[in-house]
């Protein structure tokens, strides 16, 4: 968590860059470690949104400016405006935004450096990929300032044991990167010199697979994980089976078979 400095426009809140078919999307707040104000927040869902509709992209990063990846909600913000009615808006439009994450149809990687903690940590708790730079830290540090950490609880216990995100959220104390890659909270951590082009490399290397196949994998994932193992085996069946019918898996299979690259089709609509 952390306070605000003056807030940019709010076109400014959000850069995108395209490369290939990957969409960087950077928060732009350095001042304030990126916190997570209400503009900045609507402006990410609105690039979400958009990308979600747009079939040329096939993979999103998110990475942050200045010193930190994104030190959580606006305590400033929260501060002036003080009352049941902001809160509740607050919270539920950092659910609706941490949600569009998963649902967009597009892999999502986190690309971290400095801190993430709080919401932020939440915002890499909850993208389907992260890594980061050796010397970034993690930690939901609510407990400290006397507000558990109850919304980035929810992306936390769904991504690592819950033994160890009870620990992060009892003691608030700072993670290192090594122990969020142990903990399974981040995919990979690298060289801070590397983080960039590291990201970039496994950004490529996903938007180079079956576009139909990654989001139809996606959502599937999102649908299982919550399911009894019989009903997510039911569900996964009949994911395959849709996915075996799509042009894609049988060049993938003919082309695994002849010993060739696959061809695969332009994304849909």
């Amino acid at each position: 968590m952390d306070g605000a400095n003056k807030e940019p426009a709010q076109g400014e809140l959000v850069v995108e860059e395209r490369t290939g078919a990957v969409a960087r999307l950077t928060l732009s707040r350095p001042g304030a470690r990126n916190a997570l104000s209400m503009p900045l927040m609507e402006a990410l869902q609105a690039r979400l949104d958009a990308i979600d509709a747009d079939p040329s992209v096939q993979v999103v990063v998110i990475a942050g400016s200045g010193p930190g990846f994104c030190a959580g909600h606006d305590l400033r913000e929260v501060r002036a405006n003080p009352g049941r009615a902001f809160y509740e808006r607050l919270f539920a439009t950092c659910s609706t935004l941490m949600q569009r994450i998963m649902t967009i149809r597009q892999p999502v990687i986190a690309e971290v450096h400095g801190i993430a903690t709080a919401a932020g940590c939440q915002l890499v708790a909850t993208c389907d990929l992260a890594i980061a730079g050796e010397s970034a830290r993690f930690a939901t540090p609510g407990v400290n300032i006397g507000l558990f950490c109850s919304t980035p609880m929810v992306a936390l216990s769904r991504a690592v044991p819950r033994k160890r995100a009870m620990h992060m959220l009892l003691t608030g104390e700072m993670l290192p990167a090594a122990e969020a890659l142990s903990y399974g909270l981040v995919s990979e951590v690298v060289p801070d010199a590397e983080l960039r082009a590291a990201t970039d490399a496994r950004a490529a290397q996903i938007a180079s697979k079956s576009p139909a196949a990654i989001r139809i994998g996606k959502r599937a994932f999102y649908e299982q994980i919550e399911k009894p193992v019989a009903g997510a085996y039911e569900h996964a069946g009949r994911v395959m089976t849709e996915n075996m019918l799509k042009r894609d898996a049988e060049e993938g299979i003919d082309a695994f078979l002849e010993k060739r690259p696959p061809v695969w089709s332009p994304p849909e609509e």
